[in-house]
């Protein structure tokens, strides 16, 4: 071997020595016989070096698991010799080799057990037993050659191609038939021996068992010597975790609902017995964890078992297995209430299938009236934050409580099913008390109170928020919550979660101020001071912004009294933030935009005259408009990129802010019926100079871009005179993004305006197909990913436009380009249809083909088109759906054969007898297609319903395809 390249295995090596040795591992990969050396080295132990023993593994697995079939018997032969010689040694070694060498081998085994069990080594596992015996090292490989051959192959998380499936399927079959039990004898004998003097080895043991148990026949585990020995374990601390995960894996395995009932039982017998449903005494959390999965699994086995006993209409064993579920219920709510939240969020999924079956039965009995509330009690609780929560800066462990506070409030939504009133009067008695005392309680307790009014409302849906009206008890309740929430102060704790939850319940319960409009003005206080939007957190203030714009637009009409005072108190947090560094503002751009929304939608819905709305709109944007024009002149004039950068962010703020406050418009008419037009006309001519700037060009088109295409909903034909010298800049010198984001606004301007701007598409379709074509024939790196992705997407791009084009009946635009361009549009939609493997382009040139056949394919179509359909339109029907990229399996692909077929059908309705003449006489017989299947084809195509011929096609072109 290459001693200099074996050095580079050698984590602490140089990069060159590692790069060496990776190549030489290239090298011998694809080397004939560099494997041999390989199964020398490692049957005669010649290196000591742990990284060259592994790399030899590494040669060895690539050879067996890509290149076995073109060894010979002989070299086969010598594998396998290789490796039971390395495993002799093992038991000989004074040290036992490194674990990461023994998984790697265990995993070679394990590769040639699956080529080879079922031909040549049928022996496979006897020998290895007949070579390790007891001897713990060698019992040590053999549990993890056991582990690496059930994940080959029922590993969940592999994906087996069908074949591997069958094949793994086939070797189970074998396994159970010729080795199965005595593999399992072989498992008690090594516990049996071990189970007092080598933890290791017994826990390795228990997780083989477990591993196996869930394919193999139940009854060779599930014993009376077998699980009295699992039980002697669980009283062994060092044991007892995987005793307890093997114990689960006998409980999970599918079986006859009353064996299964009787099995639990007897389990839960000797568990009980043995002290283990005391769990208060028990302080090992980490077995508890296990335990609480343990008894999870045997709830869930049991409900499992009663709903099949309910189905079968077995009566009698259902109520004596709703019994033993109603048994372990004490269990259960022990460890849900437990203070550990892992131990905890394990018996979830028991207790949440345990109230569907109490949802079902038609009355309850006082006990499970008693679990039902004591579940809700233990909810309650363990929704609580605790005092270790960093609210400031969050991490796995915030996030892993986030995680199990969602299971919890399913199991709150729920209880709701189960028990509307009683979850209602819990809640109800939780906030009332401690609202009543929030400025002595602790934080996480006024949190949760407030966090379980908040969810209320998902656990007892109304439609359209109508918490306050029908049903007269939850109606007086909620409201009496929500009047307590908001006139308690208590949107002055000092915590950030308070805080929040305050707002977050406020905008949830928005139709409470329909009822008692009179607490409007104290919310919009909590919201507009330190509170709120002015809080000492910037999380906060972040998304009290938001909740403020939610909070004021479904209040609409009820804000009238406040509008001018709200615009005032919001003065400051609408000024734009200059692009000096280190200037901090209170609220990021981003949180800015829900204010300028609130503001435009605090102007529109006002009941001030139109007058009184424009001068408030214009008060809202002027700002805006003069600090754009200054900032333009200071980026024309920065030379440093980085001040160039900031400025254009900034100036893209004031167009985005602008853009904002439209919102506040649905359509036109209600931009004129404000008087806002001008303010806006003035916004557009303020910011389209922006487009002629040479710098920082992507980030101001951007801006501009979108401020346009909300002007065409708002201001509509008024915004056209702007269109044409907008287009002209946006089309200078621009990339295959830029020109993809410019094609939605001339889509976007073609449907609405139609023949409106027939005149102005006909001027720039050119110059605009002149720019794409130029992006698209741009030469780009060979394995540059992205830019292959931006051509695919402008190449969408302009066949949208073009469908978009002659969708809105403008067929025109493009007939009235001349002779040779209409020529070189047409090539192009071919040329997507049948060339580039993009279902989804292609989908759209279809689409393009038939609505120009429909338009121009009749007797008095353009000259010409008649013969470019029969050239270029049929073939492209039929050679798009014959190439091998085109797959029948994918739903985009069938949506574009779908299309197709419409083609074709359109076709025929414009040319009639002489298409399936055409078919039928020429274009057919030229791909060799047998008359027969012509004949079936033409009929086809001349059913009147065209679902049929969509159908047709399909399996027509299925039958074609090798």
């Amino acid at each position: 071997m290459d001693e200099q390249a074996l050095l580079g295995l050698n984590p602490n090596a140089d990069a060159d020595l590692r790069q060496r040795a990776l190549a030489y591992f290239e090298q011998l990969k694809i080397s004939q016989d560099a494997w041999q050396v390989c199964a020398e080295a490692l049957a005669q132990g010649i290196y000591s070096d742990d990284h060259i023993k592994f790399f030899c593994f590494q040669v060895l697995e690539h050879q067996v698991k890509f290149k076995y079939s073109e060894l010979t018997e002989v070299q086969q032969q010598l594998i396998r010799e290789t490796l039971i010689t390395w495993l002799q040694a093992q038991m000989l070694n004074p040290q036992p080799e490194k674990t990461f060498i023994r998984n790697k081998a265990a995993q070679v085994f394990a590769l040639l057990f699956v080529t080879e069990y079922l031909t040549k080594w049928p022996k496979f596992f006897f020998d290895i037993l007949s070579v390790v015996d007891l001897n713990p090292r060698g019992v040590d490989m053999y549990l993890r050659i056991l582990m690496a051959v059930d994940a080959e192959l029922v590993d969940r998380d592999v994906v087996h191609t069908s074949e591997e499936a069958r094949r793994n399927t086939l070797l189970k079959d074998t396994m159970r038939e010729q080795c199965i039990p005595s593999l399992v004898e072989s498992w008690y004998q090594i516990l049996q021996n071990y189970q007092y003097n080598n933890s290791e080895l017994t826990c390795q043991c228990l997780e083989v068992v477990g591993a196996y148990v869930s394919w193999i026949d139940l009854s060779l585990i599930a014993n009376e010597r077998f699980i009295n020995m699992l039980l002697g374990h669980m009283s062994v601390e060092v044991l007892r975790e995987e005793a307890c995960d093997c114990l689960f894996e006998i409980v999970n395995k599918g079986m006859d609902p009353i064996d299964k009932t009787k099995l639990v039982e007897s389990l839960c017998q000797v568990l009980q017995s043995a002290g283990l449903f005391s769990i208060d005494q028990e302080d090992d959390v980490d077995f508890l964890a296990r335990f609480s999965k343990l008894v999870n699994g045997m709830g869930q086995a049991l409900i499992a078992s009663w709903t099949k006993l309910i189905k079968n209409g077995d009566m009698k064993s259902a109520q004596d297995t709703l019994q033993a579920i109603e048994a372990k219920v004490a269990l259960m709510l022990q460890l849900l209430i437990h203070e550990d939240d892992d131990i905890s969020s394990n018996i979830i999924g028991f207790c949440y299938d345990y109230l569907h079956i109490l949802k079902q039965l038609s009355a309850l009995s006082d006990q499970q009236k008693a679990n039902v509330e004591a579940i809700m009690l233990a909810v309650m609780k363990k929704l609580t934050y605790d005092e270790e929560y960093n609210f400031e800066n969050e991490g796995e462990d915030e996030a892993m409580f986030v995680e199990y506070r969602k299971q919890l409030k399913l199991l709150l939504d729920r209880l709701a099913q189960v028990s509307p009133e009683l979850l209602l009067a819990s809640v109800r008695r939780v906030f009332n008390t401690t609202l009543q005392n929030w400025q002595t309680t602790r934080f996480m307790e006024v949190e949760v109170a407030i966090r379980l009014l908040y969810m209320l409302a998902e656990a007892l849906p109304v439609s359209h928020g109508a918490h306050f009206s029908g049903d007269v008890t939850k109606a007086t309740a909620l409201q009496d919550m929500m009047r307590t929430l908001v006139t308690s102060g208590v949107s002055a704790y000092q915590h950030t979660s308070v805080t929040l939850e305050f707002f977050e319940t406020v905008v949830r319960y928005e139709k409470f101020f329909s009822v008692e409009p009179q607490h409007i003005p104290t919310v919009l206080m909590a919201f507009l001071d330190h509170r709120g939007l002015r809080h000492t957190s910037p999380k906060v203030r972040s998304r009290t912004a938001y909740l403020f714009s939610r909070f004021v637009k479904s209040l609409n009409k009820q804000m009238n009294p406040f509008i001018e005072d709200v615009l005032n108190r919001i003065q400051d947090l609408l000024e734009l933030s200059p692009p000096e560094n280190g200037y901090q503002a209170l609220l990021s751009s981003d949180d800015q935009l829900f204010i300028y929304e609130t503001a435009g939608v605090l102007i529109v819905n006002s009941e001030y005259s139109a007058e009184r709305k424009q001068v408030l709109m214009r008060n809202l944007l002027t700002p805006l408009m003069e600090k754009f024009k200054v900032l333009l002149e200071k980026l024309m004039m920065a030379q440093d990129e980085d001040r160039q950068m900031a400025l254009a962010d900034c100036l893209n703020h004031a167009v985005g802010f602008a853009s904002r406050t439209s919102k506040a418009f649905s359509n036109k008419q209600t931009v004129k019926q404000c008087g806002c037009s001008e303010v806006y006309l003035d916004c557009l001519q303020t910011f389209l100079p922006a487009l002629s700037c040479p710098l920082q060009k992507e980030v101001l088109r951007s801006g501009v871009r979108t401020f346009l295409h909300r002007m065409i909903i708002c201001l509509e034909e008024e915004v056209l005179p702007f269109i044409p010298s907008a287009s002209e800049h946006m089309l200078k010198d621009c990339e295959a993004k830029d020109l993809q984001e410019f094609i939605p606004l001339i889509n976007q301007i073609t449907a609405k305006f139609k023949a409106q701007v027939s005149p102005f598409l006909q001027q720039m379709f050119m110059p605009l197909l002149h720019a794409i074509f130029e992006v698209l024939l741009l030469p780009a790196e060979e394995n540059d990913q992205s830019a292959a992705l931006e051509k695919q997407m402008l190449r969408r791009s302009y066949f949208a436009f073009l469908q978009t084009v002659t969708g809105s009946g403008m067929s025109e635009v493009i007939a009235n380009q001349g002779a040779e361009n209409v020529e070189r549009v047409l090539f192009t939609v071919i040329q997507g249809a049948v060339d580039y493997p993009d279902p989804i382009a292609q989908k759209t040139c279809f689409i393009i083909l038939s609505k120009l056949v429909e338009l121009w394919g009749g007797k008095d179509g353009p000259v010409g088109f008649a013969d470019f359909v029969y050239k270029h339109i049929v073939p492209a029907c039929f050679l798009a759906p014959l190439k091998q990229t085109f797959d029948l399996a994918d739903a985009q692909t069938v949506l574009a054969l779908s299309e197709c077929a419409v083609t074709l059908k359109t076709i025929h309705l414009k040319r009639g007898p002489e298409c399936v003449q055409y078919l039928q006489q020429e274009y057919l017989p030229s791909l060799q297609v047998a008359p027969e299947i012509i004949q079936e084809f033409c009929q086809a195509l001349q059913q009147p319903d065209a679902k049929v011929f969509k159908n047709y096609l399909k399996v027509f072109f299925q039958r074609a395809k090798p």
